[in-house]
């Protein structure tokens, strides 16, 4: 008869307290100290909303951390709603969508709002470009840059769609610039808002008759400012970009309630007996 099979378990008995508790505390401790890293990153704008973050195993041999230890951190920020994480790896929240989808609501075809968005925007947009002629390092004066480029590309290239997404890119860099976190993440919620058209149509806007050169003249004479260095002259560009930008829409409102209007006077014969 055949010899039962050796069913003792192994020796479960915990190592000593002196042993373990260090080595848990110090992985809590590089956890914290990941998570808090990771929590200025998103902070300062370095690592902005919907963003892939790199693979697990180069994240954590470049914040110099064990895989174990990055998970932990991870997954701490991931509770409090700042990054998501799935089987293709994490990416950081659209943590400013509690913000702009009730905005978007709220905003939506309220010519009212529409002034005094660039009202506001005339304003801040104003200072975004001096403080960012006074502040902008070397990395943030060849971001702006390399965006004036793909914006004179598109321009060229006769692609409107293009250029309208790259007007939104190229004032994101000049608050990035400005190295000023609450302008920064303020103008994220509006520049979201921007793009999905809840002020204004921008391809309309770009569509406009001479308006597309006007634009990239405006867009130019901030950035060489910035670039030089002229925070008053990047100032009066701003200004004068954004009120010219509200003229238009304006311009383009009229131009559609008219038309509207002249069709009612067409159709007016449904309306009235024979």
């Amino acid at each position: 008869m055949a010899k039962s099979p050796n069913l003792k378990p192994p020796n479960l008995k915990p190592p000593s307290q002196s042993r373990v508790a260090p080595a848990r505390i110090e992985t809590q401790r590089a956890a914290d100290a990941v998570a808090a890293h990771l929590e200025q990153m998103l902070v300062q704008g370095v690592l902005r909303p919907g963003e892939k973050l790199a693979a697990e195993r180069d994240l954590a041999e470049k914040l110099g951390v064990s895989r174990p230890t990055l998970r932990d951190a991870m997954a701490r920020l991931a509770e409090r709603g700042l990054l998501v994480l799935g089987r293709d790896g994490a990416r950081v929240a659209q943590y400013l969508a509690p913000f702009s989808e009730p905005l978007a609501e709220l905003f939506a075809d309220k010519p009212r709002v529409a002034a005094d968005y660039f009202e506001f925007r005339r304003a801040l947009e104003a200072e975004a470009a001096r403080l960012a002629a006074e502040r902008a390092t070397d990395l943030d004066r060849r971001a702006i840059a390399d965006v004036v480029k793909r914006m004179k590309d598109a321009h060229r290239a006769d692609d409107a769609a293009r250029e309208a997404a790259l007007d939104v890119d190229l004032h994101l860099a000049i608050y990035e610039a400005a190295h000023n976190l609450v302008v920064l993440h303020v103008m994220r919620v509006l520049s979201e808002l921007l793009r999905n058209n809840i002020f204004y149509n921008r391809d309309q806007l770009f569509r406009r008759a001479g308006a597309r050169e006007k634009l990239l003249e405006q867009h130019l004479a901030i950035a060489e400012a910035i670039l030089a260095g002229d925070a008053r002259r990047a100032a009066a560009a701003a200004s004068a970009h954004i009120a010219f930008v509200f003229e238009t829409v304006e311009a383009l409102r009229r131009d559609e309630h008219r038309l509207a209007t002249s069709l009612q006077r067409l159709n007016r014969v449904d309306l009235v007996a024979g």
